[in-house]
């Protein structure tokens, strides 16, 4: 999810700046369709804050430290990246055109794209992102590497309870020279299936348009991370 879909400020805390992040009751799906569901912000919140902690567990650099309401987090302030890492560990649709594989494929090693500012259709590579000094190659050396122990902690993590993390968007930000993964784990950027699909009840997490989907997809990640 992009900062569209939430409410953010930076403000004092005990001397120091922070960014507060809130989440609405609402998501602005990629038409600019605004869909509202019930007590959504508060799942949102559950549902990242679990795993920034989770992965913290790991020695993941997060800028996650709290949560200030039921609704909303707080970040160490930092300098977003104007880009994004998409992490698919299956064959999505536009892969599968390119190269003729099978949709929903399960990769041996993941992909890694770079997409920039909000869109995720906007695709570029590390010469874009260096040469408009956007970041430098020292960055993405350790963007790449979080994102591959992110990537593996995650595929664990759902493995384990009988899902495949299909895909997961990465974002960074940068404070006092250190890198940190900022957001985000809710349904816009974290694509999970179910390992077994025999009897073909299963939200499909690609094509979420509904109030109704959008709940409940969003309740299995809640779920998940709730037990």
């Amino acid at each position: 999810m992009e900062n569209n879909d939430t409410i953010s400020k930076d403000f004092p805390l005990n001397g120091q700046g922070f960014i507060h992040t809130e989440y609405p009751d609402f998501i602005i799906l990629n038409d600019s369709k605004k869909v509202k569901v019930k007590d959504l912000g508060v799942k949102f919140t559950a549902i990242n804050s679990f795993f920034f902690d989770y992965l913290k567990e790991y020695h993941i650099p997060t800028a996650f430290v709290k949560n200030d309401k039921k609704n909303s987090m707080q970040y160490i302030k930092h300098e977003r990246f104007p880009f994004s890492v998409k992490i698919s560990n299956v064959v999505d649709k536009r892969t599968s055109k390119i190269f003729c594989k099978t949709e929903g494929c399960h990769l041996n090693l993941p992909i890694f794209e770079l997409h920039y500012g909000e869109q995720n259709n906007c695709i570029v590579n590390e010469s874009h992102l260096i040469t408009f000094d956007l970041c430098t190659n020292e960055d993405l050396k350790l963007i790449y590497r979080i994102c591959s122990k992110a990537n593996a902690v995650l595929k664990s993590f759902f493995e384990r309870r009988n899902e495949t993390l299909a895909e997961v968007f990465c974002y960074f930000g940068k404070h006092e020279g250190k890198i940190y993964l900022i957001d985000d784990f809710t349904p816009k950027s974290l694509k999970i299936i179910p390992s077994e699909m025999a009897n073909g009840k299963w939200i499909d997490p690609y094509n979420l348009t509904t109030s109704s989907e959008i709940r409940k997809y969003t309740d299995v990640l809640f779920n998940l991370t709730s037990v």
